[in-house]
């Protein structure tokens, strides 16, 4: 669950169409070769607390693997610009060894078990997630809770660990779409939770003592701010006395999660970096609904489809630009883009934005509509098919849409857009495009990017 990148690959997208053509074809045979109806996912899934931890177990009888992870609530919401990146950081020094694991010890016991511990972050929320197989989950559990609540934060650790990650934030402004994102960030989450990076600065990890991480950890171990999801053959009862006699005991504590304002879409705007770069790439933010919201669903059919339109005709009819792509994000203060590297910066954007005017204005035709929901059916049977993506994706619904059960409804609520309600989001949320740009200023027409000037 860490911060991925922004852009998906280009096999992605080639993908993609590939999906297109085929999606009804495969998601039929997706839904009739013995998936669960929704009412079987449900029974298959338990929730109960223990000391004000939330616990969600699902059972999967005869899974030769388990996942679970521990997600901290709040996300950059618990952090300010000083303290940006430490809750990243002391996960990822937590994993590293423990009061009943020293380094070496604990790093024998999971090769041998190939059990692996792990951390990430992103603008909602932090994890730390452990993988095993079955006959050895006991022994793996043993690891990963005395790795969440006794933590050894040794200065080995702590110097080894943040100096790895001091290099690869170091290192970001070398690729040009790492620095675009960067200026994203910078302009889109002004003002705002998220303008503190999950992952940190340089400034910021620089500054960090050990003593500052077991603080930090002391802090946000209460049972309010934490929330438990295993997936796996595991049975709820037993582990339920396993929480109790582990993170049960940690002191509840009184987190209430902040509301989270909304991102500033109120007009259009253009920020460039100028940059001695082979091709400008650029990226064009907009609003997108968040997963509790309604419209989430045909917004993820709209930003398909325009996905498929920008590929289209930027990169299969005039050959602008080898990766021109749309996209929705997954954050609580949502955002969706179009995105595009082109020596032709105006002509390539130009034709994107058409595209949405179209949408807009006309919206889609049914034949031009067919296939997409059968898409998502079929990705998201794929994306199922491990326990530590239904890990994720139970703790994403729990976190930020509203509860882990409207993770049952997603096939139906996919099933049921129509195009409609495409061409409602697209005149709803498609507007006030904020773009970014790396590259050559003089190569970009603002009356193209900013028509409204």
């Amino acid at each position: 669950m860490k911060k991925f990148g922004k852009q998906q690959s280009t096999a992605g997208k080639i993908l993609l169409l590939t999906f297109v053509v085929l999606s009804f074809v495969f998601a039929a045979g997706a839904q009739s070769s013995g998936q669960p109806s929704t009412g079987a996912q449900a029974n298959l899934i338990s929730d109960f607390e223990v000391n004000g931890l939330k616990v969600i177990v699902k059972r999967r009888t005869g899974a030769p693997t388990v996942s679970a992870g521990l997600f901290i609530r709040g996300g950059a919401r618990n952090l300010t610009p000083a303290t940006a990146g430490i809750e990243s950081l002391m996960l990822s020094v937590a994993a590293e060894a423990s009061k009943n694991f020293p380094r070496d010890v604990m790093r024998k016991e999971l090769t041998r078990m190939a059990s692996s511990l792990g951390s990430g972050s992103n603008e909602d929320f932090s994890v730390m997630s452990l993988t095993s197989t079955r006959q050895n989950f006991d022994r793996t559990w043993e690891i990963f809770t005395d790795a969440a609540l006794n933590p050894s934060f040794t200065a080995e650790d702590f110097d080894l660990v943040r100096g790895k990650i001091l290099t690869a934030l170091r290192n970001q402004s070398i690729s040009p779409d790492s620095a675009l994102d960067a200026l994203q960030d910078k302009v889109i989450y002004a003002n705002h939770p998220y303008a503190s990076d999950p992952n940190g600065t340089p400034e910021t990890l620089a500054g960090f003592k050990v003593d500052d991480l077991r603080a930090y950890h002391k802090k946000v171990m209460q049972t309010s701010q934490l929330l438990l999801v295993v997936v796996g053959d595991v049975d709820p009862a037993t582990l339920q006395k396993r929480v109790a006699d582990s993170f049960g005991k940690l002191p509840r504590g009184d987190y209430k999660e902040q509301p989270l304002p909304a991102l500033n879409f109120d007009k259009p705007s253009l920020d460039i970096t100028n940059r001695a770069v082979e091709t400008n790439y650029i990226k064009g933010i907009f609003a997108a609904p968040s997963l509790n919201n309604p419209d989430y669903y045909a917004m993820r059919v709209a930003m398909t489809l325009l996905q498929s339109k920008v590929i289209n005709e930027v990169r299969n009819k005039r050959q602008l630009s080898y990766a021109p792509n749309a996209e929705m994000e997954d954050d609580a203060a949502n955002t969706a883009n179009i995105y595009v590297t082109a020596n032709d910066a105006n002509q390539s954007v130009f034709i994107m934005l058409k595209e949405i005017e179209k949408m807009r204005d006309s919206g889609v035709d049914e034949d031009e509509f067919t296939g997409l929901p059968g898409f998502f059916l079929t990705t998201y049977f794929i994306k199922q098919e491990t326990n530590a993506s239904q890990v994720a994706e139970l703790a994403r619904y729990e976190l930020i849409g509203g509860g882990w059960r409207n993770s049952l409804s997603f096939i139906d609520k996919m099933l049921a857009v129509r195009p409609e309600d495409v061409q409602t989001v697209a005149r709803k949320y498609m507007k006030n495009i904020r773009f970014v740009v790396i590259g050559n200023p003089a190569s970009i027409n603002k009356k193209i990017f900013v028509p409204t000037e």
